[in-house]
């Protein structure tokens, strides 16, 4: 089994959710792409539903394919959102944002009913933290971004290129990672950060495959 063949087998078992004539958000990157093939197939078979994209690449593969995406910006509540991660832990903590695309990705799952994240092994950890933290920040406020971050002993990056939004990402590094919440609400309170990939709250459930073996876990089972 490869790493590309675990992330296609919890895409397929993330997309086995999907029902008639409901509205699917479509999140960003490699492993994502694999659930837009499997929607494609399933609309090709006659299911019917819409979707919405948290990237501009996400919508084109999925029109391409034959899924009717529509515009978020006319769209308040959406059924199931499925999206990967860059780090998963057993809290259903996610790290999210390899791609640029997290604050698009934040807004989608926070108007879903569902959000389930798909991902395969080396994505789960013990705990989140060791990956970069991407950042959105207005061009504008970039300096200040950076020196707040500096002040919490990150070490920052700053990509080349622009969002689909037309704004930059910064990529933190901590030697030693913080409190997440603190750090959610401490990056939420910042002037000039639009988003972040910190996801403590919206992932409702996980589908990981590892040598082909698909593993689900629920927030409500961690909850009781």
């Amino acid at each position: 089994m490869t790493q590309d063949d675990d992330k296609r087998a919890a895409a397929d078992a993330a997309v086995g959710e999907v029902q008639r004539d409901m509205l699917v958000g479509l999140g960003s990157g490699s492993t994502v792409r694999f659930a837009i093939e499997a929607l494609g197939r399933r609309v090709a078979d006659g299911l019917r539903v819409t979707a919405v994209a948290t990237s501009i690449d996400s919508a084109e593969r999925a029109a391409a394919l034959g899924i009717v995406v529509r515009d978020f910006a006319e769209v308040a509540r959406v059924d199931l959102t499925i999206d990967g991660a860059d780090e998963i832990d057993d809290r259903l903590w996610a790290i999210k944002g390899a791609g640029g695309a997290m604050l698009r990705e934040k807004i989608v799952a926070a108007a879903s009913t569902r959000m389930v994240v798909i991902a395969d092994a080396s994505k789960r950890v013990a705990a989140i933290g060791a990956a970069r933290l991407p950042i959105e920040v207005l061009p504008f406020a970039r300096a200040y971004a950076v020196d707040r971050l500096a002040m919490v002993d990150a070490t920052v990056t700053v990509r080349n290129g622009v969002t689909d939004n037309g704004n930059i990402v910064l990529d933190a590094r901590f030697a030693a990672f913080p409190d997440a919440r603190w750090l959610a609400e401490a990056l939420d309170a910042t002037p000039g950060v639009l988003g972040h990939g910190l996801f403590l709250d919206e992932v409702d459930a996980t589908y990981v495959a590892d040598r082909g073996v698909v593993t689900r876990l629920e927030r409500v089972d961690l909850n009781g």
